[in-house]
Protein backbone atom coordinates (compact mmCIF):
# COMPACT_ATOMS: atom_id res chain seq x y z
CA UNK A 1 0.00 0.00 0.00
CA UNK A 2 1.10 3.44 -1.07
CA UNK A 3 1.96 5.77 2.25
CA UNK A 4 0.19 9.09 1.35
CA UNK A 5 2.19 12.04 1.11
CA UNK A 6 2.51 15.17 3.29
CA UNK A 7 0.54 16.68 -0.03
CA UNK A 8 -2.12 14.08 -0.06
CA UNK A 9 -2.89 14.23 3.55
CA UNK A 10 -2.96 17.81 3.29
CA UNK A 11 -5.93 17.86 0.53
CA UNK A 12 -7.75 14.68 3.01
CA UNK A 13 -7.77 16.92 5.96
CA UNK A 14 -10.64 19.03 6.56
CA UNK A 15 -10.60 22.79 6.25
CA UNK A 16 -10.99 24.51 9.56
CA UNK A 17 -12.20 28.09 8.18
CA UNK A 18 -15.09 25.95 5.95
CA UNK A 19 -15.89 23.79 8.79
CA UNK A 20 -16.39 26.98 10.77
CA UNK A 21 -18.27 28.84 8.12
CA UNK A 22 -20.62 26.27 8.12
CA UNK A 23 -20.97 26.01 12.11
CA UNK A 24 -21.73 30.09 11.70
CA UNK A 25 -24.34 29.70 9.32
CA UNK A 26 -25.65 26.89 10.67
CA UNK A 27 -25.55 28.73 14.18
CA UNK A 28 -27.53 32.13 12.72
CA UNK A 29 -30.08 29.78 10.09
CA UNK A 30 -30.96 28.14 13.72
CA UNK A 31 -31.20 31.60 15.25
CA UNK A 32 -33.49 32.97 12.19
CA UNK A 33 -35.78 30.11 12.70
CA UNK A 34 -36.39 30.18 16.39
CA UNK A 35 -36.95 33.79 17.09
CA UNK A 36 -39.78 33.50 14.73
CA UNK A 37 -41.01 30.53 16.62
CA UNK A 38 -40.49 31.08 20.27
CA UNK A 39 -40.01 35.18 19.51
CA UNK A 40 -36.50 36.45 21.40
CA UNK A 41 -37.68 36.91 25.10
CA UNK A 42 -37.41 32.56 25.30
CA UNK A 43 -34.76 32.46 22.78
CA UNK A 44 -31.24 30.60 24.89
CA UNK A 45 -28.13 30.07 23.64
CA UNK A 46 -29.13 26.49 23.96
CA UNK A 47 -31.59 26.47 21.90
CA UNK A 48 -30.11 27.85 19.24
CA UNK A 49 -27.01 25.56 19.88
CA UNK A 50 -29.47 22.31 19.93
CA UNK A 51 -31.11 23.34 15.91
CA UNK A 52 -27.78 24.49 15.09
CA UNK A 53 -26.33 20.57 16.05
CA UNK A 54 -23.34 23.06 17.30
CA UNK A 55 -21.93 23.39 21.23
CA UNK A 56 -23.03 25.99 23.10
CA UNK A 57 -19.25 27.21 23.34
CA UNK A 58 -18.88 27.25 19.88
CA UNK A 59 -21.29 30.24 19.74
CA UNK A 60 -19.64 31.71 22.38
CA UNK A 61 -16.50 31.67 20.36
CA UNK A 62 -18.29 34.52 18.05
CA UNK A 63 -21.40 35.79 19.96
CA UNK A 64 -21.10 37.35 23.68
CA UNK A 65 -25.13 37.35 23.71
CA UNK A 66 -28.03 36.08 22.02
CA UNK A 67 -28.80 40.05 20.82
CA UNK A 68 -25.65 39.97 19.31
CA UNK A 69 -26.60 37.11 17.58
CA UNK A 70 -30.01 37.73 16.29
CA UNK A 71 -28.14 41.40 15.38
CA UNK A 72 -26.11 39.24 13.17
CA UNK A 73 -28.88 36.86 11.12
CA UNK A 74 -30.91 40.69 10.82
CA UNK A 75 -27.55 42.09 9.00
CA UNK A 76 -26.99 39.50 6.74
CA UNK A 77 -30.81 39.53 5.42
CA UNK A 78 -30.67 43.39 5.39
CA UNK A 79 -26.63 44.25 4.87
CA UNK A 80 -24.14 45.73 6.84
CA UNK A 81 -25.47 48.57 8.39
CA UNK A 82 -24.15 52.28 7.96
CA UNK A 83 -23.24 51.29 4.45
CA UNK A 84 -22.82 54.52 2.13
CA UNK A 85 -25.69 55.10 -0.27
CA UNK A 86 -25.25 55.48 -3.54
CA UNK A 87 -23.83 58.91 -4.75
CA UNK A 88 -24.42 59.46 -8.55
CA UNK A 89 -25.32 63.23 -8.21
CA UNK A 90 -29.24 62.51 -8.56
CA UNK A 91 -30.33 62.34 -5.17
CA UNK A 92 -34.14 61.20 -6.64
CA UNK A 93 -32.34 58.29 -8.07
CA UNK A 94 -29.98 57.35 -5.43
CA UNK A 95 -32.89 57.42 -2.96
CA UNK A 96 -35.33 55.55 -4.52
CA UNK A 97 -32.72 52.29 -5.44
CA UNK A 98 -31.85 52.75 -1.44
CA UNK A 99 -35.78 52.27 -0.34
CA UNK A 100 -36.40 50.02 -3.49
CA UNK A 101 -33.99 48.01 -2.05
CA UNK A 102 -35.76 48.24 1.51
CA UNK A 103 -39.16 47.17 -0.12
CA UNK A 104 -37.47 44.26 -1.49
CA UNK A 105 -36.04 43.34 2.40
CA UNK A 106 -39.03 43.33 3.95
CA UNK A 107 -41.43 42.13 1.51
CA UNK A 108 -39.27 38.86 1.91
CA UNK A 109 -41.27 36.98 4.30
CA UNK A 110 -38.13 35.71 5.83
CA UNK A 111 -37.39 39.19 7.01
CA UNK A 112 -40.32 40.18 7.34
CA UNK A 113 -40.60 37.73 10.14
CA UNK A 114 -37.59 38.02 11.83
CA UNK A 115 -37.91 41.99 11.85
CA UNK A 116 -41.12 41.72 13.07
CA UNK A 117 -40.02 39.56 15.90
CA UNK A 118 -37.18 41.83 16.27
CA UNK A 119 -39.51 44.61 16.54
CA UNK A 120 -42.19 43.38 19.20
CA UNK A 121 -38.93 42.67 21.93
CA UNK A 122 -37.36 46.21 21.47
CA UNK A 123 -40.55 47.87 22.59
CA UNK A 124 -40.01 45.94 26.11
CA UNK A 125 -36.25 44.94 26.31
CA UNK A 126 -34.43 48.59 26.92
CA UNK A 127 -30.90 47.04 26.46
CA UNK A 128 -31.82 44.90 23.73
CA UNK A 129 -32.86 48.79 22.43
CA UNK A 130 -29.59 49.82 22.65
CA UNK A 131 -27.76 47.28 21.33
CA UNK A 132 -30.30 47.93 18.28
CA UNK A 133 -29.62 52.31 17.81
CA UNK A 134 -25.63 51.80 18.72
CA UNK A 135 -25.03 48.80 15.87
CA UNK A 136 -27.85 49.63 13.64
CA UNK A 137 -30.32 52.63 14.06
CA UNK A 138 -27.35 55.17 14.12
CA UNK A 139 -25.41 54.04 11.86
CA UNK A 140 -27.77 53.47 8.91
CA UNK A 141 -29.55 57.03 9.76
CA UNK A 142 -25.71 58.80 9.42
CA UNK A 143 -25.64 57.05 6.33
CA UNK A 144 -28.66 58.70 5.16
CA UNK A 145 -27.56 61.98 6.53
CA UNK A 146 -24.33 62.08 4.76
CA UNK A 147 -25.47 61.51 1.44
CA UNK A 148 -28.87 64.68 2.00
CA UNK A 149 -25.19 66.80 3.48
CA UNK A 150 -23.75 65.77 0.02
CA UNK A 151 -27.35 66.93 -1.70
CA UNK A 152 -27.01 70.30 0.66
CA UNK A 153 -24.32 71.23 -0.56
CA UNK A 154 -25.04 70.52 -4.07
CA UNK A 155 -28.37 72.94 -3.45
CA UNK A 156 -30.26 70.10 -4.35
CA UNK A 157 -32.05 70.58 -0.68
CA UNK A 158 -33.11 73.14 1.52
CA UNK A 159 -29.96 74.82 2.68
CA UNK A 160 -32.18 75.70 6.19
CA UNK A 161 -33.20 72.40 6.46
CA UNK A 162 -32.73 69.89 9.50
CA UNK A 163 -31.39 66.32 8.38
CA UNK A 164 -32.80 64.56 11.02
CA UNK A 165 -36.43 66.15 9.61
CA UNK A 166 -35.22 65.58 6.40
CA UNK A 167 -34.39 61.82 6.88
CA UNK A 168 -37.94 61.33 8.65
CA UNK A 169 -39.83 62.57 6.18
CA UNK A 170 -37.92 59.70 3.60
CA UNK A 171 -37.54 57.10 5.81
CA UNK A 172 -40.19 56.87 8.41
CA UNK A 173 -43.06 56.57 6.14
CA UNK A 174 -42.12 53.63 4.72
CA UNK A 175 -41.44 51.99 8.18
CA UNK A 176 -44.69 53.23 9.33
CA UNK A 177 -46.31 51.46 6.36
CA UNK A 178 -44.77 48.26 6.98
CA UNK A 179 -44.84 48.11 10.50
CA UNK A 180 -48.64 48.93 10.65
CA UNK A 181 -49.84 47.03 7.70
CA UNK A 182 -51.70 50.24 6.55
CA UNK A 183 -51.14 49.61 2.96
CA UNK A 184 -49.03 47.29 0.08
CA UNK A 185 -45.34 48.05 0.75
CA UNK A 186 -44.66 48.68 -3.17
CA UNK A 187 -42.21 50.11 -5.65
CA UNK A 188 -44.83 52.49 -6.83
CA UNK A 189 -45.44 53.56 -3.04
CA UNK A 190 -41.99 54.88 -2.73
CA UNK A 191 -41.83 56.76 -5.86
CA UNK A 192 -44.92 58.54 -4.87
CA UNK A 193 -43.23 59.35 -1.46
CA UNK A 194 -40.31 60.08 -2.67
CA UNK A 195 -41.61 62.90 -5.40
CA UNK A 196 -43.97 64.41 -2.33
CA UNK A 197 -40.67 64.50 -0.13
CA UNK A 198 -38.40 65.96 -2.62
CA UNK A 199 -40.81 68.79 -3.11
CA UNK A 200 -41.27 68.97 0.78
CA UNK A 201 -37.34 69.01 1.26
CA UNK A 202 -36.03 70.55 -1.95
CA UNK A 203 -34.22 73.90 -2.40
CA UNK A 204 -36.66 77.13 -1.52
Amino acid sequence: MDTPTDETRERRAPDPRRRSERARRAILDAAAELIVEVGYAKLTMDAIAARARVGKQTIYRWWPSKAVVVLDVFERMTGAPGAPLPDTGDLAADLRTVLHATVDEFTSPETDRVARAFTAEIQHDPELAATVAERLTRPNDEAFRERLRTARRAGQIDPGLDLDIALELVTAPVARRWLMRTAPLTHAYVDELLDAALRAIGPR
